[in-house]
């Protein structure tokens, strides 16, 4: 038996740090730009080629912290590939069930880094998904994956398969989930433990117009009332907010040394499953999302500061004050 499969893809980011530019907003602030010359050549200060993608991060940080781990999901046939899957060995992943396509590439993303912030542009292949016949798994993790998945089986495969085992489902759902809509399956919804979005997500799954202020209750308890039974809204500088069925809970961030922001939302959720797994409930959980988040910033990469399960209890112990208060 696993104590956790993560169901989706896996990638190659290269970081690209950026020196120079501008950054344009409105007056508000709810959406900004980055901007440079266009037809410059514009300098960069480094390239970083490392392994990546939502569900291959979740997977190597729940190997850290100490649960058995396997991750579905598709790759080429390519030396990008290989590196992946040699990655995935050595972090202790099963990969039993990643499934290897000869003759395709295996999906790269570039990452630009500026002030910390990172913009990624992102390419997803058209994948043809079909859930292996996994073992059973005490959770499942369900994120980003390709703008086919509708196409496929996948979604009622994996309801088939919680059904049938009972696992404990935290979807955070991806671009193309959101952009095809969440809501158009409920039934997946009724079978999630815990769903984990951000704030802007949160509005765009119930209807919210974006540009306007929400209440952050209304949100949690809207996307409740979807159907699962736990919901986490990650809200940038301002932390993030759970809702557990009975109560509400805010919590701020743990302190880091800001480095590059990519990840950070894959090692919260990660780090929140980590939690509920070792029998922590969801506002002991939510810190180590958040302690988890914050360790992920201070390096290049989404997986690089990914916390072991010793490093985790260190660092929940030395910020003993940060915890989740009621709201």
């Amino acid at each position: 038996m696993f104590d956790l499969i993560s169901i989706g893809d896996a990638r190659i980011d290269n970081f690209v740090h950026l020196p120079k530019a501008h950054i344009s907003c409105t007056l508000n602030k709810e959406r900004c730009e980055i901007c440079f010359n266009y037809g410059d050549k514009i300098p960069i200060d480094d390239v970083k080629t490392l392994t990546a993608g939502n569900n291959n991060n979740n997977a190597i940080g729940s190997a850290r912290l100490k649960m058995k781990t396997a991750l579905y999901g598709n790759i080429g046939g390519d030396a990008n590939g290989k590196m992946i899957l040699e990655h995935l060995k050595i972090e202790g992943v099963d990969i039993r069930y990643m499934v290897v396509n000869k003759d395709v590439a295996t999906e790269q993303s570039i990452v630009i880094n500026y002030q910390g912030e990172r913009t990624i542009l992102v390419y997803h292949y058209p994948w043809d998904y079909h859930l292996p016949d996994l073992d059973k798994g005490r959770w499942v993790y369900f994120s980003s994956v390709s703008f086919s998945f509708s196409k496929t089986p996948l979604v009622p495969q994996i309801e088939q398969y919680i059904e049938r085992v009972g696992a404990n489902l935290v979807y955070t759902p991806g671009t193309h989930q959101l952009n095809f809509g969440v809501r158009k399956f409920p039934k997946l919804l009724s079978l999630t433990k815990v769903l984990i979005v951000n704030k802007e997500e949160a509005k765009k799954i119930l209807g919210v117009d974006e540009t306007k202020k929400a209440d952050i209750k209304r949100l949690l308890s809207g996307l409740a009332d979807l159907g699962p039974r736990m919901v986490v809204i990650t809200d940038g500088g301002d932390g993030s907010y759970g809702f557990d069925g009975n109560k509400f809970y805010q919590i701020g961030l743990f302190p880091a040394e800001l480095l590059e922001m990519t990840g950070a939302g894959d090692a919260y959720a990660t780090g929140l499953i980590a939690g509920l797994f070792h029998g922590k409930d969801l506002a002991e959980a939510m810190r180590w999302g958040a302690a988890n988040g914050a360790a992920v910033v201070e390096k290049i990469g989404p997986q690089e500061g990914l916390l072991t399960l010793n490093q985790m209890q260190e660092r929940l112990k030395i910020n003993s004050k940060i915890t989740s208060k009621e709201i």
